[in-house]
């Protein structure tokens, strides 16, 4: 048994609730944790979104994922990934840039193959301040990259989900969901961003994307910081997230990004008129 890590009083609360929870429900859990803590996760049936960083993935073996991906399929398990993503750009205007974040992606669709996850999660890499007259040239980049990827989702059987970051509408996503146009390239929705950073409504945001949602982050603020509170706790409107969830994206994927113990247990309790 692997030596207790602080993630283990986390997936232990996650246990409590199982049996209300179906494999639509997932917990963030950072690759360097997880593969410390995978006989707990199997022990108490975890559903994980296994975030990988840049130094998971220089240090994870194939040999390592490949026994861990034997283990979650034999217990019954759903997993999901959220993609390194810090100082990368698919549709970076240096060409530098798009090739070190290729060989990133290529490392976690790498993993991908192995795990065989329902959804990737990445960042589209938008920063409207940054791009500003040149967000036509991101966008192009960006579709040509994506469409590349493609066919290792297909292959894999996952969905690409792109999650909304500092997005104030949601027009530049809908241009990249509509120009790459392929079932597999979706969006992930997530409500604590969209707090701190969107102009527009829950309902106009869904009006626009909420067809393409594959997958939301769960977590609450109180729109200046992104506190990853648990849900109820900030100021957001879950009663119409969940009703818009339930109306555009019945089948989405809702992963619980909670980065303490004691919050996840809030947000655990707090979810659960929802489910």
């Amino acid at each position: 048994m692997c030596a207790r890590t602080p993630y283990e009083t986390i997936f232990r609360y996650l246990r409590n609730y199982f049996d209300t929870m179906n494999s639509k429900v997932h917990a963030h859990v950072p690759f360097l944790r997880f593969s410390q803590s995978l006989d707990f996760i199997i022990r108490e049936r975890i559903n994980p979104e296994i975030y990988f960083s840049a130094e998971a993935l220089d240090c994870c073996a194939a040999e390592h994922l490949c026994g861990a991906a034997r283990q979650l399929r034999g217990a019954g398990l759903a997993t999901t990934i959220h993609a390194v993503f810090m100082d990368l750009n698919p549709g970076a205007l240096d060409p530098t840039i798009r090739e070190a974040t290729k060989k990133r992606f290529e490392q976690i669709f790498t993993a991908a193959e192995i795990l065989n996850p329902k959804v990737i999660v990445f960042h589209p890499g938008l920063d409207e301040l940054h791009h500003g007259s040149y967000r036509q040239y991101w966008l192009e980049n960006s579709i040509r990259f994506w469409r590349g990827f493609l066919p290792k989702a297909k292959d894999i059987g996952c969905v690409i989900a792109m999650e909304n970051i500092f997005e104030k509408e949601p027009f530049s996503l809908l241009d990249l969901l509509e120009s790459v146009g392929d079932p597999s390239f979706c969006h992930c929705f997530d409500v604590g961003h969209w707090n701190m950073f969107s102009t527009v409504s829950l309902e106009e945001w869904f009006s626009k994307l909420g067809g393409y949602i594959a997958e939301t982050h769960l977590h609450d603020n109180f729109g200046a910081a992104d506190e990853h509170l648990p849900l109820g706790e900030g100021e957001i409107d879950f009663d119409t997230l969940f009703n818009l969830l339930k109306q555009y994206a019945p089948n989405a994927v809702w992963t619980i990004e909670a980065h303490s113990d004691e919050r996840l247990k809030r947000a655990l309790e707090n979810i659960k008129k929802y489910l």
